[in-house]
């Protein structure tokens, strides 16, 4: 398969119609997004961080990150309503199609003692989201480069009804979960 958006087309929409019975075709789940977000609690304190964050996050997404801010303070860690405190980028489209790629059959590979990811991260509504400890996973960051080693939150969201249907759609694009 050249990508994951030709497999989608041409394979998974048939396979999911023979396992749910859809009729409309609109009704078939598909993938909407992937959000990654990094939080950098450090940011507080040192802006450079932060910006070191959104470089790497924009290496690894392919397009530039949003800066996230507090929405509320917090006294005990210093912060302050409206302090820049991570980033994110929201996927669509092709690049949400090539990132997923990258993740399933080059980075989850390079996590040691990687045994799955849990299957029981849904939110209900078809959702799914998990996290990963290091960014170094991926191929586009340089080892040598990297000053902190961060975690990341990817969540997926689909728009399938049930959780039962995105997980069949997310099994059908090889995501490994754990037996």
């Amino acid at each position: 398969m050249a990508n994951f958006e030709d497999l989608y087309n041409q394979v998974i929409k048939k396979s999911l119609v023979e396992k749910f019975g859809y009729t409309n075709p609109h009704e078939i789940p598909k993938l909407t997004k992937i959000v990654l977000n990094i939080g950098v609690g450090e940011a507080t304190a040192d802006k450079k961080k932060l910006n070191n964050a959104m470089e790497e996050l924009a290496l690894i997404a392919g397009q530039k990150p949003v800066m996230t801010t507090a929405r509320k303070s917090i006294a005990t860690f210093k912060l302050r309503e409206g302090m820049p405190i991570g980033c994110k980028v929201t996927l669509r489209s092709t690049r949400m199609y090539e990132f997923l790629e990258r993740l399933i059959n080059m980075a989850l590979p390079r996590v040691r003692d990687f045994h799955g990811i849990t299957g029981k991260n849904f939110d209900g509504r078809g959702n799914f989201a998990f996290g990963i400890k290091e960014q170094i996973i991926f191929p586009e960051i340089n080892y040598d480069k990297v000053e902190n080693v961060r975690g990341m939150d990817i969540c997926i969201c689909t728009s399938a009804k049930t959780d039962e249907e995105a997980k069949a759609l997310l099994t059908a694009f090889n995501l490994p979960y754990k037996k």
